[in-house]
């Protein structure tokens, strides 16, 4: 992460800050009584690497040149995605009761039109590694030496678009582009693997000459190496993490429920959710 991060947070642990965006975002929901709680709980500790380990960026100017660009293909991830922003000063904390209102500049779906900070305008899947590739052969023609991330689900794997980005990001020898599966097996009629058939999803996307890794999303030493290896091989080639994670880590009742991908949550269980994380707040 750039030093131009709020130097009041500058030495919080990455657990800390998965914690706080988990926390963020269960407020969130409760604002609206409904989200995508589920996979923002699950892609936390993802997202805090990203951001406060990975990521070059400047809270205070968005769309700085020489910033690391995170695409967030999955647009009803967005409630993840605005809750990373705001730990990492892109977005006001003032704003996180807005979130999915009229006139709200934080969305249900991600929209780059609305949301300083998100790079693209999630919405029907399949397209934001399209996106990402021209993103990283534009960056690579002007000589910029950012990265661009790409996240997208297990179930965008099963759009045709998808591996047409794939074969074209080795075509152009896209060594700037870092796609990052959030594999948590979950859609919205069941699981992904039940579907269509994914795996073996490392050596598939190895045989398309991606560099692949597989790790527990859910580990943050492991995702942190993974990223610092992804940023660091000399190979001309893009890389894939594919990050296997939970859905709702972090409040068990919830990781028990049948149905994750919109998980139903009473109004109740909104407060019990942050208690419990209350209770287990790293330092």
């Amino acid at each position: 992460m750039t030093t131009d991060a709020a130097p009041s947070k500058s030495n919080v642990s990455l657990a800390r800050r998965a914690w706080n965006i988990r926390r963020y975002a269960l407020r969130m929901g409760e604002v609206q009584g409904q989200g995508y709680i589920g996979q923002a709980l699950g892609i936390a500790d993802v997202l805090a690497v990203s951001y406060f380990h990975a990521l070059k960026f400047r809270p205070k100017e968005p769309e700085w040149e020489g910033r690391d660009r995170f695409c967030l293909s999955i647009g009803h991830y967005a409630i993840a995605l605005y809750s990373a922003m705001i730990e990492a000063g892109i977005l006001p904390e003032s704003e996180l009761e807005t979130y999915g209102m009229d006139d709200s500049r934080m969305p249900m779906s991600g929209m780059a039109a609305y949301t300083p900070g998100m790079e693209i305008t999630g919405g029907s899947l399949g397209h934001g590694l399209g996106i990402a590739v021209g993103m990283a052969l534009g960056l690579k023609r002007k000589k910029n030496p950012a990265f661009v991330y790409n996240m997208l689900s297990d179930g965008e794997l099963g759009e045709g678009s998808t591996w047409e980005a794939v074969m074209s990001a080795v075509q152009w020898k896209l060594d700037n582009l870092i796609a990052i599966v959030d594999f948590n097996d979950q859609q919205a009629d069941g699981k992904t693997t039940a579907a269509l058939c994914a795996e073996p999803l490392g050596i598939k996307w190895e045989a398309f000459g991606w560099h692949v890794q597989e790790v527990d999303g859910n580990d943050l030493p492991a995702v942190k190496r993974a990223f610092d290896t992804a940023r660091a091989i000399k190979e001309p080639v893009p890389r894939v993490i594919i990050c296997k994670t939970k859905m709702c880590k972090g409040v068990p009742f919830l990781e028990e429920r049948e149905i994750t991908h919109f998980v139903r949550v009473e109004a109740d269980e909104w407060a019990k959710a942050i208690a419990h994380l209350d209770t287990e707040m790293p330092q």
